[in-house]
């Protein structure tokens, strides 16, 4: 764990920067800085955009009576890749957008699925239940 956050407060803002500085010494600083910025409007539009739809989607699996799994982990993926969006830099930039774009997050939330060992239960039908096994005392 000590390990992880070491990367991301130590190794990922050193990364950030030196790629900010090679970007700027190749289109200048404030072109930069204007892309960076454009970057962040367009994704804070972008994370708008998905987090509605995502939101909408986990909606119509409730009012169906479904369990809306993959629609509660596209709304995680989501605000990861918003909360990527938001810190300066490319590095993240890139990533976050990965997270935001519907093919790609599929992708992600696939891994994350396998990741974490989540299943999707349907709904079962109410005559469709076991008997408890033999070695059950219930008192």
């Amino acid at each position: 764990m000590l390990a992880l956050l070491a990367l991301v407060f130590i190794v990922v803002p050193i990364i950030e920067i030196y790629v900010i500085v090679q970007v700027g010494s190749a289109i200048g600083a404030l072109n930069t800085i204007g892309l960076l910025i454009l970057i962040s409007i367009v994704g804070a539009w972008l994370a708008k955009h998905e987090g509605l739809w995502v939101l909408r989607r986990l909606r119509d699996q409730l009012d169906a009576g479904r369990m809306p799994t993959n629609q509660l982990i596209d709304a995680g993926l989501v605000l990861s890749g918003a909360i990527m969006l938001i810190f300066p830099g490319f590095v993240t930039d890139v990533f976050g957008i990965f997270l935001l774009f519907p093919p790609t997050r599929a992708l992600i939330r696939t891994f994350v699925k396998r990741r974490f060992q989540i299943e999707v239960f349907g709904p079962t039908p109410r005559n469709d239940r076991r008997p408890p096994p033999d070695d059950v005392i219930d008192v």
